[in-house]
């Protein structure tokens, strides 16, 4: 929840390759104060059922900037996830690249302002992925 001196971030991630929300993506925040700030990591949490990751750490006064990490490896390599491509006739690991995930990480970074509130959904899928500014 945003206040008049801190932001709040939340966000999503919708697997475009089966079309379903994916499940179980560990993600960690950090946040500076100014670009020559050093980042300070505020934890993390994983997405839900429906993708979404609800309980992100409060943003702390004097931030301009935050970072979301998205650990995507692992979902791509989790077996769920493996069975539901192969219905999808997505391409094979092999062409993944050698850790069978040719993005295994996403990190986001952005600016915000104190008083906003930031939903940031993550659309993504085995070779590519894309971000917006959400309501």
């Amino acid at each position: 929840m945003s206040t008049d001196t801190t932001a709040s971030v939340s966000t999503h991630i919708l697997d475009t390759s089966i079309g379903r929300p994916a499940e179980g993506v560990a993600i960690t925040l950090a946040a500076r104060a100014g670009s020559d700030a050093a980042w300070v990591a505020l934890g993390g949490s994983a997405t839900d059922a429906d993708g979404r990751c609800k309980d992100l750490p409060a943003m702390p006064v004097g931030t301009t900037h935050v970072r979301l990490d998205f650990e995507t490896e692992a979902y791509f390599l989790s077996k769920q996830n493996q069975q539901a491509e192969a219905q999808q006739d997505a391409p094979a690991n092999r062409d993944s690249g050698p850790a069978g995930a040719f993005f295994p990480e996403v990190a986001i970074t952005f600016a915000v302002e104190p008083g906003e509130h930031y939903h940031v959904p993550l659309l993504l899928n085995p070779f590519g992925y894309s971000v917006y500014r959400g309501s």
